[in-house]
């Protein structure tokens, strides 16, 4: 093992930003490296995972690449932040029980490499070309740390029932364009387990995609630009909107004006309501909400809704204000609630990203599945944890009459929806894929045998 494979510390990898705060022993919520052992041993889906991972290549099609799977980079974080790099396997039993044995805090998923991770300093004399990805699910990373200027009622990973609906919303923005605009049918979203959601899209044009060519997707869902020291963070540039940007509105406006408006209390304050009138470009129509507000004796429960109509009233109805006061409302919505995606994590082939049903060592906190089209039912409180688990496989001890020891759990419900919404329909269209591949292949040689 090479220093580069095990490493104290962070420098050099490209990890997904869920922080790992591990402590020697008892870590928060009960987790420690004895419970999980057990959950290792009796309900982590070593066998959908490898499904998963291989897309079709384990079977005995002549299509199939048998070396797929080996080439695939599995990232572990050990116990005292150790982290293991380049740990790559060629069977489900391989990948299993070295998940057993080294029993890890965090298991992150990389790319399938041109060749096997673990031996790439066998080819490092034969050019800079040998070792690299080929292969890479195009995938998205959302942290609620990242709307903190927009919401008040958390900071920093602390997540409640007011801001969570922040990350809803972006699942419904992103899911639907990835459908609806690239085509894309096989997407995975995963809770991260702490503060944010994490998208795995596993199409085979997806997985096929350059650097090049993730960036151009990326560049098409960029609409939040700031950063810390802008003041106005979203431009909507052309007389009218992209289509994906009016059917975001479409999503986003409801959204703002029935939910985030009220839980983050959004007028609330001169404060807040001074980061609102900022974004209005035309001076005398800020300052005249500005001075009706300050005078507003309005009671508390109608404050945001009357202040929002009378900035609507001021920027969509009247006709003559300055030009392009109807995209400035457009822009505010967006500010507040449009998703904030780390964008970096989806261009490059390389980042590593953390495996579904890992444990958060933070929160005790399972990594499960979010179903998009029933995204807003999800509660992050309610999310299985490995204690919670551990008692329900106890509670459970006498039961045989399942094949799975998860399905005595709550967690079965989330491997079963991995299993037959995801999983299931991924593996057939992979199946189809192959056979398409393998008959083209043989009609090109019948082709050109007949010459």
């Amino acid at each position: 093992m090479t220093i580069e494979e095990i490493s104290k510390g962070r420098d050099g990898m490209d990890v997904d930003g869920d922080e790992i705060e591990i402590k020697q022993g008892i870590v928060e919520l009960g987790f420690n490296a004895d419970y999980l052992k057990l959950y290792y041993g009796k309900l982590f889906p070593h066998a959908e995972m490898f499904k998963w991972m291989s897309y079709g290549n384990d079977g005995k099609h002549p299509a199939c690449d048998q070396s797929y799977f080996g080439r695939r980079e599995f990232s572990f974080t050990l116990e005292n932040d150790i982290y293991l790099r380049f740990q790559s396997f060629n069977s489900a039993a391989a990948l299993e029980n070295s998940i057993k044995e080294k029993c890890p805090f965090k298991i992150d998923i990389g790319p399938v490499y041109s060749v096997d991770p673990a031996k790439r300093h066998a080819y490092a004399q034969a050019g800079d070309n040998v070792f690299t990805p080929v292969e890479r699910e195009l995938i998205f990373d959302i942290d609620i740390t990242d709307y903190d200027d927009v919401r008040y009622c958390c900071s920093g990973a602390d997540v409640c029932s007011e801001c969570w609906p922040l990350m809803t919303i972006a699942i419904k923005v992103i899911d639907t364009s990835l459908r609806d605009d690239f085509g894309f049918n096989h997407i995975l979203w995963v809770y991260s387990g702490r503060r944010g959601v994490h998208c795995w899209v596993c199409d085979g044009r997806a997985r096929r995609l350059t650097n090049e060519q993730r960036a151009a997707v990326t560049d098409y869902f960029r609409v939040y630009k700031g950063n810390d020291n802008s003041q106005k963070k979203v431009s909507l540039m052309g007389p009218s909107l992209h289509p994906f940007l009016v059917r975001s509105s479409e999503i986003l406006t409801p959204f703002f004006e029935e939910k985030l408006l009220h839980s983050q209390n959004l007028f609330g304050s001169e404060e807040r309501f001074e980061k609102i009138l900022e974004l209005i470009p035309d001076e005398s129509t800020a300052a005249e909400l500005r001075g009706k507000w300050l005078r507003s004796s309005t009671s508390r429960e109608d404050l945001n809704a009357v202040r929002w109509e009378q900035l609507k009233h001021c920027l969509l109805v009247r006709k003559t204000k300055a030009h392009g006061l109807r995209r400035c409302f457009e822009e505010i919505v967006f500010s507040y609630a449009y998703p904030r995606l780390d964008l970096e994590v989806s261009k490059h082939m390389n980042h590593l990203l953390k495996a579904p049903f890992c444990v958060h060592p933070k929160t005790g906190r399972v990594c499960v599945p979010i179903d998009p089209d029933r995204c807003e039912e999800f509660d992050p409180t309610t999310v299985p944890t490995l204690s919670t688990l551990l008692e329900e496989l106890n509670r459970e001890g006498s039961r045989d009459d399942t094949e799975n020891e998860w399905d005595r759990t709550s967690l079965g419900k989330s491997i079963s929806y991995f299993r037959s919404s995801f999983l299931q329909p991924l593996l057939k269209s992979c199946k189809e894929e192959m056979e398409n591949s393998h008959n083209a292949k043989v009609q090109q040689s019948k082709n050109s045998l007949s010459w």
